[in-house]
C-alpha cells in the first residue's frame, strides 16, 4: 500500500449501494426555487485553462464536463471576474461577448451529467495585486519621494536633489533602507504593491460602493442567459467583497468601521443582483467563517454575517476559512504574493502535515454549545462512524465554523441551506455532519479533482474503486504558478492513455482518467 494513503482519514468499509440509497448525503435538498437531487456539491476551483483574455476554451469545457459525468448534486464553477479587465487566463463575464463560451460550458455539463447536475458560477472582484519589484527598479522608479519620506532620513540624506537621493537610497543596506520607508512603501518593496478597500485617497476604491452593485447585477444577468442554474457571489479570502467584510475594514464613509458597516456593500451588492435576476434564479453567497489573522473577522462577526445574509433572502451560504494576503509569504522577486501560504491560507486548505493543536481548530458540538444547541447523539444510525467536525488534521477542520452559523440561522427560525468544506475524504464522514445538523450540504473541493468519480461510485456502491486524493497540496502548488491544475494521482495512468490531453508541459494529463 501507498504509505500516503495511511496518513488518511481512515475508511474501515465503504457503503453497500442499499446503505447508500439511504444516506442524508444522497437526498435533496431544495435552494430557493430549485432543489438539488443530492448534497454533493463540488465547490469553485481556478484550474487556469482560460485564453488570456478570459474567455471559456475546449480544456475549460472538458474539466467541467469531466466532473460532470460523476453527477454531483451542484458544480460551481471557478471565480470568474465581472470586470472587463486584463486577469490572465481566468474567466471572465464583464461583458457580452463572452456569453457564448459560457453557454458552451453550461450545455456540456447538463449534457454529461444527463441533467442530474445543477450549475452555479462564482462572481468575483479583485483590486490590483502587482509582482514584487526588483529593489533597484522600486526605488529608482516607483518610489514617492514625499516630504514625510525626507523627515524620516538621516539629515545627510535629506535634502539631496530627487536623483542622488534616489543613488543614496539604492546605495543603502535594506535594514536601514526599511527603516525609513514608511510601512506600505516597504511592503510594496519586499511583497508587491497591494490595493485595498480602505484606499480612499484612489478614486476607483473610494467609487466601489457606487460601482460594483451594477457590475455584480449584469454579471449574474449573464450568467442567466447563459444557462447557468445560479451564481454564488464571491465574499471569501483576500478579494473584494470579502476585504469589505473584514474586521480591518477601517473606512470611514459609512461601508467601514462596526460590522454592520461592514457588511452595507455586501448586502446592496446582493439586492441589487436579486432585483435583476428575479426570485427564481438561485442567488448563493461564499464568505468567512474566520478570517484567521490579527484584527481580521471572526466566528462570531461571521455569525452575525450569515444572519444578515439569511434575512436578506440568499439562497445558500457556503463557509470557507482564511486565505488572505495579510500573512501569506513573501513572493519572490518578479512573482506576486498568493493568500493561500501563510497560516490563513494553511487553514484554508489544511494538509495532512497541519498542526492538530493549533488555533482555530473546535470542534462543532463545542460550538454548539456555545450558542446553545443542544448535543446530537454520538450514535448514528446504519453503523457510521463519526468523524471529526473541527479539530485533528485537515479532515473536517473547519466544519465547526458551518455548524455555528447554521445553529444561529435555526434559531432565528431560518432554514437556509449551509454548504461546508474543507478536507472532506469519506462518505462516512461526510454523513455524519449532515446527521449532526453541521450543515446542509456537504462539498469537496480536493478529493473531487483526484476523483471526480468518487460520489458515483460511492452511491454504486463500488467506493472500493475511489482514487483518494493524499492532501498534500499538490494541486495548490500549481495554482500558485497559476499553471494548469492537475492531480498527482491521475499520472499513475498517465504513461497507459498515451491519447490523454497534455498539460503545457507535456507532462500531466489534462483530465482524470475516466471510469466505466
Amino acid at each position: 500500500m501507498d504509505r500516503r494513503l495511511q496518513r488518511l482519514l481512515p475508511v474501515d468499509r465503504w457503503p453497500t449501494e442499499a446503505e447508500a440509497a439511504g444516506m442524508r448525503w444522497f437526498s435533496p435538498v431544495a435552494l430557493g426555487p430549485l432543489t438539488l437531487e443530492q448534497r454533493t456539491w463540488v465547490p469553485a476551483m481556478v484550474p487556469w485553462r482560460a485564453t488570456p483574455s478570459g474567455e471559456v476554451t475546449d480544456a475549460v469545457v472538458d474539466w467541467y464536463r469531466r466532473f460532470a459525468r460523476g453527477r454531483p448534486g451542484a458544480i460551481v464553477v471557478e471565480a470568474t471576474g465581472i470586470r472587463d479587465v486584463p486577469s490572465g487566463p481566468l474567466l471572465r463575464i464583464g461583458d457580452d461577448r463572452f456569453l457564448s463560451g459560457l453557454r458552451r460550458l453550461a450545455d456540456a455539463v447538463r449534457e454529461a451529467s444527463d441533467g442530474h447536475t445543477r450549475l452555479f458560477i462564482q462572481l468575483i472582484d479583485f483590486l490590483a495585486v502587482k509582482r514584487r519589484p526588483e529593489r533597484e527598479k522600486f526605488l529608482r522608479r516607483f518610489l514617492t519621494l514625499d516630504d514625510a519620506l525626507r523627515e524620516r532620513l538621516p539629515p545627510a540624506m535629506a535634502n539631496l536633489p530627487e536623483l542622488a537621493l534616489r543613488e543614496r537610497l539604492i546605495a543603502s543596506d535594506d535594514d536601514a533602507l526599511l527603516s525609513w520607508l514608511d510601512g506600505r512603501d516597504a511592503e510594496s518593496l519586499m511583497r508587491g504593491y497591494r490595493e485595498r478597500v480602505t484606499d480612499l485617497h484612489l478614486d476607483h476604491v473610494r467609487d466601489l460602493p457606487q460601482v460594483l452593485p451594477p457590475l455584480f447585477a449584469q454579471a449574474a444577468e449573464r450568467a442567466r442567459r447563459a444557462g447557468f442554474d445560479g451564481v454564488e457571489l464571491h465574499y471569501a479570502h483576500a478579494y473584494t467583497m470579502a476585504s469589505f467584510l473584514s474586521g480591518r475594514n477601517d473606512r470611514a464613509d459609512g461601508y467601514g468601521g462596526g460590522r454592520e458597516q461592514r457588511v452595507r456593500l455586501p448586502l446592496e451588492v446582493y439586492r441589487a443582483v436579486r432585483d435583476q435576476v428575479g426570485d427564481d434564479f438561485v442567488v448563493g453567497v461564499r464568505f468567512l467563517g474566520d478570517e484567521v489573522i490579527a484584527g481580521g473577522s471572526d466566528l462570531d462577526d461571521a455569525v452575525y454575517f450569515g444572519r444578515e445574509f439569511a434575512r436578506a433572502g440568499f439562497d445558500f451560504l457556503s463557509i470557507s476559512k482564511g486565505g488572505k494576503f495579510e500573512d501569506a509569504r513573501a513572493p519572490k522577486v518578479g512573482e506576486a504574493i498568493y493568500p493561500y501560504t501563510g497560516p490563513s491560507g494553511h487553514e484554508c486548505m489544511p494538509t495532512v502535515t497541519i498542526d492538530s493543536k493549533g488555533p482555530h481548530t473546535g470542534g462543532a458540538r463545542a460550538t454548539r454549545r456555545a450558542v446553545g444547541e443542544g448535543d446530537p447523539s454520538d450514535s448514528l444510525q446504519g453503523g457510521l462512524h463519526r468523524a471529526p467536525s473541527g479539530g485533528k488534521g485537515p479532515f473536517g477542520r473547519n466544519v465547526g465554523l458551518a455548524a455555528a452559523i447554521r445553529a444561529a440561522l435555526r434559531a432565528d427560525g431560518s432554514e437556509t441551506p449551509v454548504v461546508t468544506a474543507g478536507g472532506i475524504a469519506s462518505p462516512w464522514q461526510a454523513e455524519a455532519i449532515l446527521v449532526a445538523g453541521d450543515a446542509d450540504i456537504v462539498a469537496a473541493a480536493r478529493q473531487s479533482l483526484a476523483d471526480p468519480d468518487w460520489f458515483r461510485k460511492v452511491r454504486l456502491g463500488r467506493g472500493d474503486e475511489v482514487r483518494r486524493c493524499f492532501f498534500t497540496n499538490y494541486c495548490e502548488g500549481l495554482d500558485q504558478k497559476h499553471k494548469e491544475v492537475t492531480c498527482q494521482r491521475w499520472d499513475r495512468d498517465f504513461e497507459a492513455d498515451p491519447e490523454a490531453a497534455r498539460a503545457e508541459d507535456g507532462k500531466r494529463r489534462l483530465v482524470a482518467p475516466g471510469w466505466e
